[in-house]
């Protein structure tokens, strides 16, 4: 396994990171297995957020830390301040509800990686970023990032932060995957465009990526005329994506790999420091991503599957 560093974070971070959104109690030993499997292997870190399972995802995971006893040698990445019903919740107020609730769930005082899980734009920067930092000194959290934030938005965090004598972001957490989505998976989603991957390039801030494989894309299960999961057919069903699809192939033949691995591969080649986030339930899916993880590709292979 390899790892990176993240500003802020204290401890390094695995380039594997483990999805939890659903992990709950009825399926507690499931989970825990899991987990004991993903640190088999050299992983780290953790993915969770304050809405994930209604609550029992932060909840299972602190029940495993409790258990285990192995809190410090975990990373924690948790998310607050995404949407309900009302609209909007990124405001100070609604930050520290969540950073709050999180920690007691998660049973620690401190979180490694704390993002916010959307973004709103009528919110001014300044404002978000002086609310995050009051928790940053106070100890609560080390590195501040930003999920589905723009990279333009980003920037302008980080311009703010810098001339007000604040801790910007050091990761962001859009979704980026070889397969292009053709829109949104939710609305407020971001998904790495060329612009934000040159962004990324240009200031190498880490990004850590959400459906890195394309929730499924690149198993080889879907085809052009298989469309029982309405999503993926909204998101990734194109031209361009099914050409991605057969030069993953291609590629993977020639490495005496599989098309899903090339496809991680794809988001832990990228020329600055990148993550994927996992999805991963069982130790062969779990041997299958560390495989992939150890994949190198090249820039003209990363540019050719891409269709550049």
């Amino acid at each position: 396994m390899e790892y990176i560093q993240i500003e802020g974070a204290r401890k390094p971070v695995s380039r594997l990171i483990k999805g939890t959104d659903y992990f709950k109690h009825d399926t507690y030993e499931k989970a825990a297995a899991n987990l004991d499997a993903f640190l088999a292997i050299g992983g780290t870190t953790i993915d969770t957020a304050h809405i994930y399972c209604g609550g029992e995802s932060e909840e299972v995971l602190g029940q495993y830390m409790q258990e285990r006893g192995n809190r410090e040698a975990l990373v924690i990445l948790t998310k607050g301040a995404h949407h309900d019903q009302h609209g909007p919740r990124v405001n100070a107020e609604d930050i520290r509800s969540d950073l709050m609730t999180s920690l007691e769930r998660l049973k620690t005082d401190f979180i490694e990686l704390y993002g916010l899980h959307r973004d709103d734009p009528s919110v001014p920067v300044g404002s978000i970023l002086e609310a995050l930092n009051e928790h940053v000194e106070a100890g609560r959290i080390g590195a501040i990032g930003a999920s589905n934030w723009t990279w333009q938005r980003l920037q302008e965090a980080n311009d703010y932060a810098a001339s007000h004598g604040l801790t910007g972001f050091t990761f962001s957490s859009p979704n980026l995957s070889l397969a292009k989505a053709n829109e949104p998976f939710w609305a407020g989603c971001v998904s790495a465009d060329r612009e934000t991957l040159d962004w990324h390039e240009q200031t190498q801030l880490p990004l850590l990526s959400w459906s890195s494989q394309a929730r499924g894309f690149f198993t080889g299960r879907f085809t052009p005329e298989v469309r029982d999961n309405e999503d993926l057919v909204r998101v990734f069903y194109s031209d361009e994506n099914w050409e991605r699809l057969r030069r993953a192939g291609e590629l993977a033949g020639q490495k005496q790999s599989t098309t899903i691995q090339i496809a991680l591969a794809y988001v832990l080649n990228q020329p600055f420091p990148t993550c994927a986030l996992i999805g991963a339930q069982n130790r062969e899916e779990l041997l299958s991503c560390d495989e992939g993880a150890q994949i190198t590709l090249t820039r003209e292979e990363l540019d050719w599957l891409d269709l550049k």
